[in-house]
């Protein structure tokens, strides 16, 4: 591989004179610009990433840190990863794809060899701890998700406090009074993934200001751990009545199971997910859902990393409302005696 000293040796110059004809940073004679360039083609010189960051020129590519658990919903992800793809090379850039099983040290590495201009972390959770290594190396940033505290970062994420009050205020609506959420594996909620403990937080400050019973049950989304779930929340609470789901993987299993034993949707039970559109369309019945598309998190995201790459710095945190659509699996609850719901609760089990 051709160095620096090299080119400068090459040309008659000192190392310093070939880092200032690459940079720009100082004027340098015209003919021995020249010298530089004309040794540059010749002996075939490329400059590394990290050669070009300490020049002071950009690399053109976007680091984007994609999440390799077993417990996300990996078309989103995709979904995700594509259209920040798509929108940085409408930008001239391209990107680089991260796994975030390096964690912070992953993200240090990344700034510190100057191999991407900018980075834009997926599966944000609330008290992450790569955001100190943001601070600490400033290297141009976009989050996926809305930690606990958003100072000084820019953050775009769907707005999922409000998303889990849209579930709760469609079932009270509706006239339930019993709820349950089956959410994500319990190892989401122990790494404190923001979308899933903000749903929660919507989820229960709606249920509280509409007066609804409810309870929350983590799922792995397999058939047998959904069903150990479906009959703990009908041995715990055998009047309920709505169930909220968020989890992809648990989706089919729950609807499965509900026919099974006989609590038809939605004549006696009633369904709302936060899943993607494609998804809710796609099961029998169709889900109401809670919905917000994906592709828009990652083109924003690619902005927000070119907007600190032009020097715009101040906070921004953008939350995409989400929609409920009506669909066929939630309809007005029915009056149900408690005890023969204890019996089919029984069964299940």
């Amino acid at each position: 591989m051709v160095t620096l000293a090299q080119v400068a040796a090459a040309a008659g110059v000192s190392p310093s004179t070939v880092s200032y004809v690459l940079s720009g940073k100082r004027a340098i004679s015209g003919p021995t610009r020249a010298r530089v360039e004309e040794a540059i083609e010749r002996l075939g010189y490329h400059p590394h990433a990290g050669a070009r960051a300490l020049a002071g020129r950009r690399s053109h590519i976007i680091g984007l840190v994609v999440p390799l658990h077993t417990d996300v919903y990996v078309p989103i992800m995709m979904e995700i990863a594509i259209s920040a793809t798509v929108t940085a090379q409408r930008h001239g850039y391209d990107v680089l794809l991260l796994t975030n099983d390096e964690g912070p040290d992953g993200v240090r590495r990344v700034a510190r060899s100057g191999l991407a201009d900018g980075v834009i972390l997926m599966d944000v959770q609330l008290d992450d701890p790569r955001i100190a290594v943001l601070r600490e190396t400033g290297i141009p940033a976009a989050l996926i998700g809305l930690p606990a505290d958003s100072h000084g970062l820019a953050c775009v994420d769907h707005d999922f406090v409000r998303a889990g009050a849209l579930c709760v205020e469609h079932l009270a609506d509706l006239g339930h009074r019993e709820v349950a959420l089956i959410g994500y594996a319990p190892a989401v909620y122990a790494r404190h993934a923001g979308y899933a403990e903000r749903t929660l937080t919507g989820f229960r400050q709606a249920a509280a200001e509409r007066g609804l019973r409810v309870l929350h049950r983590p799922c792995k989304g397999t058939y047998e751990s959904t069903a150990g779930v479906l009959a703990g929340v009908l041995a715990d609470r055998p009047a309920t009545t709505g169930f909220v789901v968020q989890n992809e993987k648990a989706i089919g299993p729950l609807l499965s199971l509900l026919r099974n034993f006989g609590r038809a949707v939605p004549e006696e039970v009633s369904v709302v997910a936060l899943c993607p559109e494609e998804l809710a369309e796609r099961h029998s019945p169709r889900l109401t859902a809670v919905t917000g598309p994906a592709k828009d998190l990652g083109r924003r995201a690619l902005e927000l990393v070119r907007s600190r790459l032009d020097g715009r710095t101040t906070d921004e945190v953008t939350l995409l409302a989400p929609v409920l659509t009506t669909r066929e699996s939630s309809a007005t609850a029915l009056l149900r005696h408690p005890s023969r719901v204890s019996r089919r609760a029984g069964r299940l089990g």
